[in-house]
Formats: structure tokens, C-alpha cells, sequence
């Protein structure tokens, strides 16, 4: 058993989750006002380096920070000190930025003790009217509510933490008027749309992605963290306890935010057997792998490009992949699903929040369920004979519905589609000496320069292939 630590080294103690911590009081010469801070680590080795580390750092903690240093120098050292600790890298990338583009260099010079509440509101009124710096053509001049009040949220912890230090003595950031939190417009697809955007996601190679999506809600980041170890073929069971994130160009897998996000949830028959069919033609661990690199999934971008291109194909209204999630909300609840399953599946903290998210459906499905029963009463059967009209159409629909297919080009010589302005894919999936299906994507920024580099490709893999069959003693396919 190891000795007694000295005074001024803290303490070392292993938790119930088996990580070490070290906790360290820090004293303030001005203040007098002390602190207890803390670090983690693995092993007990690891957790006393750290600790020896905040040591060093605290000697000189009272010399760095004052109550008249400037409000930027503050944030930096609250960022670097306090808030960056276990965040995860897509909110430290957020952070990042509005530090550096926007709080540094509006108010980052006034003295952190003379920062009043009127400084702050005209720094967020001016960021609301003209603090875009990029993308202004496309969005405008002024930032989005959400950014200016994720800079308000910046400002306020900082303030915050200056006075439990005892640098200020009011935070200025509370009371201050923000913009309002405009939540984005819910969009949601039709059944009819439903119908095309699958058969068109079927025809560009993204058929179980979009159908497990509709089927299930996860959010982006989620669906595209799955691996097949995450699926149980007996039980028909997906856990979800991943998510991707792309910050600088690094694609991570994450722990969700919340413990209600790690779960698990029952696929219907239907799609289970589409998702068994699909793993044979795989050769990744991963659900839905990147087609560009081996060993990783597809990038969270790449993701919402395509389904962009899939609804603009099905004439289908624009949405975002989330939009997916709020689809699949809206038909469970329609369905008759109550509100803590359809909680459950979507990860949420409690029932509350999916209520609160879907209020406006709840609210018309109450009224039909009235109008039901006051036509039940009124008139026998309740049934509306526009009813009958409408699903007889959306079965004509459906069923004549073809898929856009770009220009029809001849079997064997794979496929080519237009990712956007700059950048064309070319596809070439054959069955290879085993009969298993093989994807391979070539990448060019004209469609002239992508078929040439298709046209390579094929003669490539059919090479491959020829040889790997006659080695096993099977016939290739003559040459036309």
C-alpha cells in the first residue's frame, strides 16, 4: 500500500468505474478563495502524472489570471483550463470557431471586469445583422439564431467561472436578450414519396441504408456507426452504442452524448431479411463502408449529398437526413406506437422530450380520433370514401413509378452519377470467382474523365477475376 501523500500533492482515489482521479485544491492570492479541481486517467500512474502536471500549471495560476485582463485572454484560459476537458471533437470544433472568428476579435480587448451586459447584447446584435464571414452569398450577411446564441453560450461560461473565481462580481451575460432559438421547419416525406425515394435509392446502391433509416429513426451519426457485430440475426436485435463524427477532415467513432442514446431495438422481419441478403454482398465490417476507403464507413457528408441526389431524382420535396428520423417518428405515431416506445427507440432523454418534439402530431391525431368518434356516432361507420380514393391512387402510383436512371448504358460496363457540381462516380459491381458481389468506385471531377477512368477500372477487375476463376478451375466468360 503506497504512503501518505504530502500537503499540497492532492489526493488519489480509484472510482466505482474503475478509472483513478486526482483532485487538487488551488489557492488564489488576490482572492483567497480556493478551489478543488480534478483529473482522470486509466491507471494510477497515469492519473499522478496529470496530477503532478496541474501542479506545475496552479504555481503559476494566480500570476495569469487577473480581474483587468482582457475578456479574449479569459476565454482562452477558461477554454484551455476548464471547459476543454472530455468535450467531444465536433462541440470543441464549434467552440474553436467562435472564439477565434467571433468573441476574440469583437470583444476580446475589454477588460473582463468592465465587460457589461450592453457590450455583450451590441456584440450579438452585430453578429445577428453582419458576422458571417463565409458562405455570405449563399446565407446572407448575419449569422443564424443558433450561432449567435452558441456564442452566448460561450461568453456566459466564461463570465460564469470568472465569478466563482472571484474576478467579477455579477455574470453580465445573464439577462441579456438573445435571439429566439428558432428550431428548423419539420419536414416530413409522404407515403407516396416514401415509395419513389426508395425505388431510387434502390437504383443508386443505397437501398438497405435509407430503408433502415425509415425504419428505424437513428440518427445520422448513429446509422452510419454500425457494424454487423451491432446486428444479432437470431434476435433481430441492433445495438446502438456508436456514432461517427468528421471534424478536420477525421472521421471518429464517439460515445452518444446521453446513456438513453446507447440502446437497443427489434427490427421488423422484413427488414432484418433485406439487411441478411445485403451482408453477403459485403466484404466490410462495417454496415454501410466508405466506397473510397477501405475499412471506414461513409463520411456523415457524403451521406446527405447522396440523399439529396436520390430525392431530386424521385421528385421528391427537399429535406434533410434528419427529416428521415422526424418520417419515421411520425408514421409510428400514426401507426398507433405509443409515445415511451417510440421514445425508446429514438434515444431520447424521456418521454417529454418526444412529446414535446411531436406535440403537433399528437395534437392531430387527438382531433381524428374525435372526429372518428363523432362520426361513428353521427353516421354508422365513420369511413370517409376519399379515403379509399386516396390509397387506390397511391397504389397506381407506386406502381408505375420508374426509377431515373441517367443514360442507359450497356450491361457490363458499370455506372455513372453526378455527386455534385465538381465531382462525378463511376460504379462497377461484378460477382467475383466466389459469386460474390464486389463494389468498386472511381472518382473524376468531368464525366469525360470519369468514363475513361471507369473503362480502366472494369478492364482491371475483369482481369482479376478471369485469372482468380481459372485458377479455380472455372470457365471465364469469353471476351465480346
Amino acid at each position: 500500500m503506497s504512503g501518505r501523500r504530502k500537503n499540497g500533492d492532492g489526493t488519489v482515489r480509484q472510482r466505482a468505474d474503475g478509472r483513478w482521479e486526482g483532485r487538487l485544491t488551488i489557492e488564489h492570492d488576490e482572492t483567497g478563495q480556493s478551489r478543488m479541481k480534478s483529473v482522470f486517467g486509466k491507471s494510477r500512474a497515469e492519473c499522478l502524472q496529470k496530477l503532478k502536471e496541474l501542479k506545475e500549471k496552479s504555481l503559476h495560476y494566480s500570476d495569469k489570471i487577473k480581474p483587468d485582463m482582457p475578456f479574449g485572454a479569459w476565454v482562452e484560459f477558461w477554454y484551455n483550463n476548464f471547459r476543454e476537458i472530455n468535450i467531444r471533437p465536433s462541440t470543441k470544433a464549434i467552440i474553436d470557431q467562435q472564439i477565434r472568428l467571433h468573441i476574440i476579435p469583437n470583444i476580446g480587448t475589454i477588460q473582463l471586469n468592465k465587460l457589461t451586459q450592453d457590450d455583450l447584447e451590441k456584440f450579438y446584435s452585430k453578429l445577428k445583422k453582419s458576422g458571417r464571414i463565409r458562405f455570405i452569398e449563399k446565407y446572407g450577411p448575419g449569422l443564424s439564431n443558433a450561432s449567435v446564441r452558441q456564442c452566448h453560450a460561450v461568453c456566459r461560461d466564461a463570465l460564469e467561472k470568472a465569478k466563482t473565481e472571484g474576478l467579477i462580481q455579477i455574470n453580465p451575460a445573464k439577462g441579456c436578450e438573445i435571439p429566439s432559438k428558432k428550431a428548423a421547419e419539420m419536414k416530413i416525406l409522404s407515403k407516396d414519396e416514401i415509395q419513389r425515394f426508395l425505388i431510387q435509392a434502390k437504383a443508386e446502391g443505397y437501398f438497405e441504408l435509407f430503408l433502415l433509416e425509415l425504419s428505424t429513426g437513428l440518427r445520422r451519426g448513429e446509422i452510419l456507426a454500425l457494424q454487423w457485430r451491432n446486428i444479432n440475426f437470431q434476435t433481430g436485435e441492433l445495438r446502438i452504442n456508436k456514432q461517427i463524427t468528421h471534424t478536420d477532415g477525421t472521421l471518429t467513432a464517439v460515445k452518444p452524448k446521453t446513456k438513453s442514446s446507447i440502446r437497443t431495438i427489434v427490427l421488423a422481419p422484413s427488414v432484418l431479411s433485406i439487411l441478411k441478403a445485403y451482408h453477403a454482398t459485403t466484404n466490410s465490417r462495417w454496415l454501410f463502408p466508405s466506397p473510397v476507403f477501405d475499412d471506414r464507413p461513409i463520411r456523415p457528408d457524403v451521406c446527405r449529398k447522396r440523399l439529396s441526389l436520390i430525392l431530386e431524382h424521385a421528385d421528391c420535396k427537399h429535406i434533410r437526413f434528419h427529416d428521415l428520423r422526424h418520417t419515421f417518428s411520425t408514421l409510428a405515431l400514426e401507426g398507433g406506437m405509443d409515445v415511451k416506445s417510440l421514445s425508446a427507440i429514438l434515444g431520447h432523454v424521456s418521454a417529454a422530450t418526444t412529446l414535446d418534439i411531436y406535440s403537433h402530431i399528437t395534437d392531430d391525431m387527438q382531433k381524428q380520433a374525435a372526429a372518428k368518434i363523432d362520426s361513428h356516432m353521427g353516421h354508422g361507420t365513420g369511413e370517409d370514401p376519399r379515403l379509399h380514393r386516396d390509397t387506390e391512387k397511391r397504389k397506381q402510383m407506386s406502381s408505375t413509378y420508374q426509377p431515373y436512371l441517367g443514360k442507359i448504358r450497356k450491361p457490363g460496363t458499370g455506372c455513372i452519377s453526378q455527386i455534385n457540381d465538381h465531382l462525378f462516380e463511376g460504379k462497377y459491381a461484378p460477382k467475383n470467382a466466389e459469386g460474390k458481389r464486389e463494389y468498386h468506385n472511381v472518382y473524376a471531377k468531368t464525366q469525360d474523365e470519369c468514363e475513361e477512368k471507369l473503362a480502366e477500372m472494369i478492364k482491371k477487375v475483369r482481369e482479376r477475376i478471369d485469372g482468380d476463376k481459372q485458377k479455380r478451375g472455372l470457365k471465364a466468360p469469353k471476351k465480346k
